[in-house]
């Protein structure tokens, strides 16, 4: 096991599995929040569109989403988010990727929260003036995240371990590593060890603060 640790860069692949899990959380944090308000949205149309999203992508195979990526948007359209450099190239699609893929769980999470806020909140704020966009914002969307701080926890740990699919287009995170490692070296069992270990170290920790949080954010009611 210490040979294996000295000779490859174990701790580079987990900096980049967790690269790629902060912007991923973020992308998706962001465009799973749009999709939420189209999906509550009162304009049939947006409405129409979020559901459309949120089916497609949460019933299609990230591993899927990760190949197309590659062999579709860069080799067949030609979009290349990294022209210098082709890994520089597959890590930010794998960062697209887990951030289209995941948002459509935090969409879910965040309308599960939505219909937690008593229906009068959202009446009383019709009745003060407030349009949809200023009740989703000051009313609503603060007492759903509140509301849905563990699924967003459990959709954030579903990330983390999902950066291993990156490994199908060449990103050398942490997967992509291990495989390279049980090529080339004995002690199969070893390796999975430290690999297991890795991701408990990332994932744990992450378990522990969002059910603490949802304990002290819970809405009261």
């Amino acid at each position: 096991m210490g040979d294996i640790l000295s000779k490859y860069d174990i701790l580079g692949a987990f900096g980049l599995t967790v690269y790629l899990a902060v912007f991923s959380a973020i992308g998706s944090l962001v465009l799973g929040t749009l999709v939420a308000v189209m999906r509550v949205s009162p304009v049939s149309v947006l409405r129409l569109l979020g559901t459309w999203y949120v089916n497609i992508f949460r019933n299609t195979p990230l591993t899927l989403l990760m190949v197309f990526s590659v062999l579709g948007m860069t080799y067949i359209l030609g979009l290349n988010l990294d022209p210098s450099d082709i890994k520089g190239n597959a890590t930010r699609w794998a960062i697209v990727m887990l951030s289209i893929y995941h948002a459509a769980f935090v969409c879910e999470a965040l309308r599960s929260g939505v219909n937690t806020v008593p229906a009068g909140q959202a009446e009383a704020a019709r009745a003060m003036g407030l349009t949809f966009g200023q009740s989703m914002r000051h009313v609503l969307l603060p007492q759903a995240f509140r509301g849905a701080i563990a699924p967003l926890g459990s959709t954030l740990i579903a990330l983390v371990k999902n950066t291993t699919v990156a490994a199908v287009i060449g990103v050398a995170e942490a997967a992509n590593l291990m495989a390279v490692i049980i090529e080339n070296e004995t002690g199969a069992l070893a390796v999975f060890v430290i690999f297991a270990v890795g991701f408990v170290i990332l994932t744990l920790p992450l378990g522990l603060l969002f059910t603490s949080m949802s304990r002290r954010l819970a809405v009261k009611r």
